[in-house]
């Protein structure tokens, strides 16, 4: 009865911890657009100008002083607009001063933030008895309010933004040091991270290079180094870019074939990356020891 209670505790905050990093990851991808158009603009670059001027009002030049803000109208969101879930739900997805759409792209990644951290504890595959073992799954689900937010605007944008990357990359180093702190072999745990290295972003910088830019981004080589540092396990890597490319295939032959994609259309590789990422830490090594099991 207390292990069940424990479990209910531990289930209760991290759905509502992921469902407040969730509008957290929701609100990042608005204000990550604005201040990326208004780069584009002082840069000197093509941008969308009807966007920019309905985006610009999210950013003052000041995080501190960043409010969330209506898109389709000038009403700044109170505290009680900004219940996870709750407020857009009670609302029916609509400004409460315009009455304007407000889209459900920010409920849904609450629900994937939520989802996330839901699963990752009841699917991790290692042990959580040390300080080592539940900083790395700290570390983890942190990670994944930032791969959150490389989904979300690489499905709307096709881009994934340079500063969520290289924060990805950065945990993602601390994450592949506690890994390596944690083996018996430091050597075969160093070997094994830069084997996930080589596999997820070393293969893709290779076809970056040969299809000089034409065959895959280079925003989807640093994700997959952030991405490969997470996994710190080779096998594991292998399993995600199979799993990515399958999901591709599945998601995009359909597509194709019922002729909503043609064969020139452009499809953004980083949330297929990270749902293969996803894929490979919580069922990786259940997925190797059952093919494993299968051909011996």
């Amino acid at each position: 009865m207390i292990v069940l209670m424990e479990n209910a505790v531990i289930y209760l905050a991290l759905i509502l911890t992921g469902l407040c990093l969730g509008s957290f990851a929701g609100a990042m991808v608005w204000r990550l657009r604005a201040r990326q158009l208004a780069e584009d603009r002082t840069n000197h670059e093509v941008y969308d100008k009807d966007e920019y001027q309905r985006l610009k009002k999210l950013t003052t030049g000041d995080t501190v002083r960043d409010r969330s803000r209506c898109l389709n109208c000038p009403y700044v969101l109170k505290w009680y607009d900004l219940i996870p879930l709750v407020s857009w739900l009670s609302l029916r997805g609509k400004c409460r001063q315009c009455h304007d759409s407000i889209g459900c792209l920010e409920p849904l990644i609450e629900l994937g933030v939520m989802l996330l951290f839901v699963l990752s504890y009841a699917f991790w595959p290692y042990p959580l008895g040390t300080n080592l073992e539940i900083a790395r799954f700290i570390i983890w689900l942190v990670a994944g309010v930032g791969l959150a937010v490389l989904f979300a605007y690489d499905t709307k944008w096709f881009l994934l933004p340079d500063k969520v990357s290289f924060s990805v990359i950065g945990l993602g180093i601390v994450s592949a040091i506690v890994v390596v702190l944690q083996s018996a072999d430091v050597t075969s745990a160093l070997l094994s991270v830069t084997g996930s290295v080589v596999i997820l972003s070393g293969i893709y910088l290779v076809l970056y290079f040969v299809s000089r830019g034409q065959w895959i981004g280079f925003g989807d080589i640093k994700l997959g180094l952030g991405l490969a540092l997470l996994l710190a396990d080779w096998r594991l890597a292998f399993v995600a870019l199979f799993a990515a490319n399958l999901i591709g295939c599945l998601v995009v032959i359909p597509a194709m074939i019922s002729g909503r994609l043609k064969r020139n259309s452009h499809v953004p590789f980083g949330p297929l990356l990270i749902l293969g990422f996803v894929v490979a830490q919580l069922a990786g090594m259940y997925l190797i020891e059952a093919y494993l099991g299968t051909v011996i």
